[in-house]
């Protein structure tokens, strides 16, 4: 059980984004013990209402809600920024957990649908959720956004074309985030970051009991990624803004 009213993100509104996910079960739960109000967002109603349930029932009673809405939609998203800010009175994180994954098994069997979708899902969603988010980050004293990211985004294999450019797009988007978090941070440097954590592939528990044999060598558990992504808060925006934080071993 988490400390909470005293916990190192007391006080603190952070929005999840993906918040329906195992990763996004581990984050909501994780940033709710630290004493945050966490706002999670997912295109599966009963997905994210199962996560939002889970962590206020771990975390002891900590105020974690959720919106059902869609990130493909930046006016949605605009909204869903708008509301967080208002209902709580500030926004001081974005997590985007937004995942998904094709890949094909050589480079000549690419298809390019894969490419549509996950630049949906991959890209337009970062730059909706950014879009909508900067601003408010930008007027919280510890503002962050950040990107979970995978290693194939600086060393793509030839079966993940698709996959490793949509990362390395939206990893791209995040670091023009970081330079206006730089610029409007002035002499003083930025007081807000956009930051980006490096996996290789996430694991959880529930793929481990599917397979018990599996070694998963270089995954980062979930519970793992909530920790680095917690930790992102402590250390100052001039050190995480425009930095990768790699969680795996770099290529």
């Amino acid at each position: 059980m988490g400390n909470g009213a005293n916990g190192p993100l007391s006080g603190a509104v952070i929005a999840v984004a993906g918040a329906g996910g195992p990763a996004g079960r581990a984050t909501l739960l994780r940033l709710a013990e630290a004493g945050a109000t966490v706002v999670g967002a997912d295109n599966d109603p009963q997905r994210l209402s199962e996560a939002v349930d889970a962590a206020r029932y771990a975390s002891g009673g900590a105020t974690v809600t959720g919106d059902t809405v869609d990130l493909l939609d930046l006016q949605s998203t605009r909204d869903w920024a708008a509301h967080v800010e208002k209902d709580f009175g500030r926004v001081d994180g974005l997590v985007h957990l937004v995942g998904g994954w094709r890949g094909s098994e050589t480079f000549t069997k690419t298809s390019l649908d894969d490419w549509d979708f996950l630049e949906l899902l991959l890209v337009k969603t970062v730059q909706h959720t950014s879009l909508a988010f900067h601003e408010a980050l930008q007027r919280s004293e510890r503002g962050r956004y950040v990107l979970i990211s995978a290693a194939g985004a600086s060393k793509p294999t030839a079966g993940n074309a698709a996959y490793s450019a949509a990362k390395a797009a939206a990893e791209a988007w995040t670091l023009a985030m970081a330079d206006y978090f730089r610029k409007a941070g002035g002499e003083g440097g930025p007081t807000s970051a956009a930051t980006i954590l490096v996996v290789k592939a996430l694991v959880h528990d529930a793929m481990r009991a599917e397979r018990p044999n599996a070694k998963f060598a270089g995954f980062t558990d979930v519970k793992d990624l909530a920790e680095a992504i917690e930790g992102v808060w402590s250390k100052p925006a001039a050190e995480v803004n425009g930095n990768r934080l790699w969680l795996t071993e770099k290529p």
